[in-house]
């Protein structure tokens, strides 16, 4: 497991989507937006249904995640974060995880998800093993 610069970690705990890339059963990308934030060194998303995403993830641990940020570079172009890693699925904890997120994401008063009682879900967990893209993080 790569060590996330502080630089790329300011990224993954800001309010930029992620996008998460797995792989399809025919080697195919599946590639879907999802909320991310950090518990350590892994990164972390909440999940309260068994979607696409998670049955690749079961199959086969390979991820990547695109994020990009407001920061333009001296050559006009937008930064952005790719991470490289290897996932694992653990059974519960989305609705508070999703919770936390959303304070992030949709801001300091928000209920999320907005019903009475959520399931318990999956958190997908990421250890990243590579970083890059364009930003400080990319000459770390």
């Amino acid at each position: 497991m790569v060590v996330l610069p502080e630089s790329a970690r300011a990224v993954l705990e800001s309010d930029a989507l992620a996008h998460l890339v797995t792989l399809n059963r025919d080697g195919s990308p599946q590639v879907t937006c999802v909320w991310v934030g950090l518990e350590g060194d892994e990164i972390v998303s909440g999940h309260l249904r068994q979607l696409q995403k998670l049955r690749n993830v079961r199959r086969d641990p390979r991820v990547t995640l695109s994020l990009e940020t407001p920061v333009v570079n001296p050559y006009g172009l937008k930064e952005y974060l790719v991470v490289h890693g290897l996932a694992r699925i653990e059974e519960g904890g989305a609705p508070e995880l999703l919770q936390r997120l959303a304070r992030t994401y949709l801001g300091p008063d928000v209920v999320f998800p907005a019903m009475p009682d959520p399931p318990p879900g999956w958190t997908l967990r990421v250890s990243p093993e590579r970083i890059g893209g364009i930003g400080p993080w990319a000459q770390a």
